[in-house]
């Protein structure tokens, strides 16, 4: 019976939670049409993460007066950050951005399918590996799909992925992704668009393998203003 108790409080000892953020932050522009970087990093610092997937995120473009945002919001917030080109854009770069306390052993940037050519970042933390996106937003779910193929062939465990993926429940992409992940509040209702009155989930937080992680905690923020989206947060035990 002792030996049973040790080796509890042994295993519990070993475990660790991340608190995981994924927000479509358009290029820091709200619907009130100020571009506001600060504002952004308010609703990031409101929930201590440990990481963060950003989508749309603008470097050196002629609409951000030239800021490079992803350092911006690293610096208000005081996390690490790395940005990931999708596209050259307004005399600038535009795509993703990860921000984290975590300690980054290395990252990379993949392409993905799209009418507007999309990508993929993998940040490697030694215990797991963080894939933030931001999938191709047309009509049709054909590129959508293929980009989700493409994020199963790079993926590894164990493993987060975070982003916008411009698909609902039960869309050809997340069946394609439920292949190899689960999804962090599956059947409950987590609207993130439109940004006033949320009625669809297009942004999500996964994980793989399903043994691994244990979802402490998911929920969209309550934050109608500095974005077109809803951020959503997860804590996860690992």
């Amino acid at each position: 019976m002792r030996f049973i108790l040790f080796l509890f409080a042994t295993c519990a000892a070993f475990a660790a939670e991340v608190t995981v953020l994924s927000y479509n932050i358009r290029h820091c522009e709200g619907v009130d049409g100020k571009l506001d970087v600060a504002r952004i990093a308010a609703v990031i610092r409101s929930v201590k993460p440990g990481v963060v997937a950003l989508q749309e995120v603008d470097r050196k473009t002629e609409r951000a007066g030239g800021a490079d945002q992803a350092e911006e919001l690293g610096r208000l917030t005081g996390l690490t950050a790395i940005f990931g080109r999708a596209i050259d854009y307004g005399g600038g770069q535009y795509g993703n951005a990860v921000l984290t306390r975590l300690p980054v052993k290395r990252w990379a940037n993949h392409p993905l399918p799209g009418q507007e050519p999309r990508a993929l970042m993998e940040v490697d933390f030694g215990a797991f590996t963080f894939f933030a996106t931001h999938l191709d937003a047309t009509r049709e779910d054909t590129h959508r799909a293929a980009a989700a193929a493409e994020i199963n062939r790079l993926a590894k465990s164990p493993a987060l992925l975070a982003g916008d993926l411009n698909a609902v429940p039960g869309s050809t992409p997340m069946k394609i992704l439920a292949g190899e992940w689960s999804v962090a509040g599956e059947g409950l209702s987590l609207p993130t668009i439109p940004v006033r009155q949320p009625a669809r989930q297009i942004d999500y937080i996964l994980f793989r393998p399903a043994t691994r992680w244990k979802v402490i905690e998911i929920r969209v923020l309550d934050e109608p203003l500095a974005s077109d989206h809803r951020p959503i947060l997860a804590v996860l035990e690992y």
